[in-house]
Formats: C-alpha cells, sequence, structure tokens
C-alpha cells in the first residue's frame, strides 16, 4: 500500500522523481556535474535572482539544518552581533546554533501563536544599533504560522542590517522574491515544496554578503564560502556529494514547471488546506492558530476534547490506512499537525479527512 506523507518533510514524491535515483552516478560524471549547474540556476530562479543580479545558489549537503547552520556559523563574523526572531523551535534551534558557535547574539521571543513584530523589531535595532545581521524563520512549522518576512526584511534595508531567512518548508510553495524582500540568505532544503528527496539543503546568497565570509566560518564541513568556492571553480563538492538527490530534484524540478511554477503549485497547497479546514471543522476538530496567521503548509489542530481520545492510537489507525501525519510541537497545548504539501491532491486529502471521520465516530 502506498502510504502519503501529511507531514512538513520529507514529503511525498513523484513516481519519475524516484525513477531519477535507479541510475548510480559519480561524482565527475558529466551527467551529475550539469546537474548541479542546473539545479543551483534553476533555484535562483524561482527566488526571481541570477548570477547576474549578483546572487548564487551554495548546496550543502545533509538536511536543512545543516544548511542553516551552515549560514549562520559563517555569515556572521566573530565581531558581528545576530539578532534571532523567535516564535518556535525553528527560531529556537537557530539560538542553540549560535549559542554553540559562540556567536554573539540577541533573541526577541515572540508567543507560539504570534507572528513576529516588525514594530518589536524596528524598535529593538533603534536601541541596539550594533546589531549586523538578523535571522527569522518564514514559515515556522512548530505551528504552521506565516511571520512577516517581507515587511522585516524592509526594516533590515533601512538600517543596513543583512537578512537570513529560514524557508524550509515554504520555498517553492510559497512565490518569494529575494530582492523584492530584501533577503541576502534564504535557505531551505531538497526534500520540501520542490518535492524532491532528503539528501540536500541550500542556501540563495547576496553574492556581496556571501564574499565576507571568506576564512571566518567556524566548521570545516559546514564553511558556506569554501563550498560556494568549490562547486565555482570546478563544478564539484568538496566531500561526498548527494548524487542520487541531485538527480531526482532536478527532476522535480522539471515537474514543478510542468506543473506551471511555484504559482501553481502554491494554489494546489493552497486548495489543499482549504478542503482540509473545512472537514475538520465539520468534524468539530479546532485549529490552533487564528486564520489571519495561519500559512497553507502545515496545520497544527488541537486534540479533540474526547477522554478516550490517544494519538498514539489515532496515529496507528491513520498510518494503517495509508496516511501519515505529524505529531505536535507545542509547548502550551496538546496538538498535531497535518501538512499539505508534496505530492498529495484534493482527493487524497479528502480521503484522509474520511479516514479520520471514520476514527472520530468510532471513539
Amino acid at each position: 500500500m502506498k502510504k502519503l506523507l501529511f507531514t512538513p518533510g520529507p514529503l511525498s514524491t513523484s513516481k519519475t522523481v524516484k525513477e531519477a535515483m535507479l541510475e548510480d552516478m559519480g561524482s565527475r560524471d558529466h551527467l551529475f556535474v550539469d546537474a548541479v549547474k542546473n539545479v543551483r540556476n534553476g533555484l535562483l530562479k524561482l527566488a526571481h535572482v541570477s548570477k547576474e543580479d549578483g546572487y548564487d545558489c551554495v548546496i550543502i549537503q545533509g538536511s536543512g539544518t545543516f544548511g542553516v547552520e551552515s549560514v549562520i556559523s559563517s555569515i556572521v563574523g566573530k565581531n558581528d552581533q545576530l539578532l534571532i526572531l523567535a516564535n518556535g523551535a525553528y527560531g529556537e534551534r537557530i539560538v542553540k546554533m549560535a549559542t554553540i558557535h559562540q556567536i554573539n547574539h540577541f533573541v526577541i521571543r515572540f508567543d507560539e501563536d504570534q507572528v513576529v513584530s516588525p514594530g518589536e523589531v524596528e524598535k529593538f535595532l533603534q536601541s541596539h544599533p550594533e546589531i549586523t545581521h538578523i535571522a527569522c524563520i518564514h514559515s515556522e512549522t512548530t505551528t504552521g504560522l506565516f511571520n512577516p518576512v517581507k515587511e522585516v526584511g524592509a526594516i533590515c534595508k533601512a538600517h543596513n542590517k543583512v537578512f537570513i531567512v529560514d524557508a524550509m518548508s515554504s520555498f517553492g510553495g510559497v512565490e518569494m522574491d529575494m530582492k523584492e524582500m530584501n533577503i541576502d540568505f534564504l535557505v531551505s532544503s531538497s526534500n520540501k515544496c520542490i518535492e524532491g528527496v532528503p539528501g540536500f539543503s541550500f542556501a540563495l546568497c547576496k553574492k556581496t554578503e556571501l564574499e565576507k565570509a571568506k576564512g571566518q566560518a567556524r566548521s570545516l564541513s559546514l564553511d558556506l564560502y569554501d563550498q560556494w568556492n568549490g562547486l565555482e571553480a570546478n563544478g564539484q563538492f568538496r566531500f561526498t556529494p548527494p548524487t542520487l538527490s541531485i538527480m531526482a530534484f532536478q527532476q522535480a524540478m522539471k515537474e514543478l514547471e510542468e506543473e506551471g511554477g511555484v504559482k501553481a503549485r502554491e494554489q494546489r497547497y493552497k486548495t489543499n488546506k482549504k478542503i482540509l479546514d473545512e472537514g475538520m471543522a465539520a468534524l468539530g476538530l479546532k485549529q490552533y492558530l487564528r486564520p489571519e496567521i495561519q500559512g497553507h503548509i502545515i496545520t497544527s489542530f488541537l486534540y479533540p476534547d474526547k477522554k478516550n481520545f490517544n494519538f498514539g492510537e489515532f496515529y496507528n489507525v491513520l498510518n494503517e490506512k495509508g496516511f501519515v501525519i505529524y505529531p505536535g510541537k507545542l509547548s502550551k497545548a496538546d496538538a498535531f499537525r497535518i501538512g499539505n504539501i508534496g505530492q498529495i491532491f484534493p482527493d487524497d486529502v479528502k480521503a484522509l479527512v474520511a479516514a479520520i471521520k471514520d476514527y472520530m465516530e468510532k471513539i
């Protein structure tokens, strides 16, 4: 039985994306080297920028967290000051990175059910002019909210700060223009909205800022500048590349274009969410977030008000029917999460809601 992943990643992928990994590939094979070049240029195009505009793409082996840590630990110098905007587990993960790498940093924390306040950021910068870099999560998958990165980016530009955005679960499923949003570093990974398989992350970088990172990385394998320099020199990775993941991703990017690009995919995901929201509301299940701050990537639902509801049992029942959901990650409430992204379509969402209805009636 084929299982559908209603998670924030890894996601369900197409058969053709999987088939792109069937042929073993050497790291110096010209097909692989060409694929790396195509992927790097294609990702910039999705962000509405190019090498000619002064941007570049660096691929980093490993999960999305590897990519974020590569940027944080390479870009922020020893005399710089990083401001982290946190309203969930992924903002707190950047705080942990900064602590481990002994990076000078400040944190503005917001509640998990509140978006980052641009006004608070503006106020903080006025009293802390020493801040040089700001990091923010776009789609905070702890809850599913979207932070106002465009507004924060405008503040960064006004104050001449370097803006780092973790767009892990949103890039490719949301229209994002790096230049318009004043983003200097945008990080995402292969197994999210572009619908590839796990294996690598990528950083889309403003080249003038990337060049400043030369020699200041705090890690060998996560040195963003050296990784970029190697890719630019000969198209090669410094260490073993994720060959098959790259080939799968190249196919996934073709399929994104065939679907109609990011706008079309965003619309499919929004349709998935609309069907999910309406179906869950009909079952009396409530969302954790207010609708106006809720993104269309993933939704947190509160546990139903039933004494005999057991999440472990609920998860297993759905899993046996071919539907994989995600546990909650909230600090203040019991919830579970359902993703709307990946190779899932409106009929798949309707089938999931029907399975949840069946379980709710049984308990």
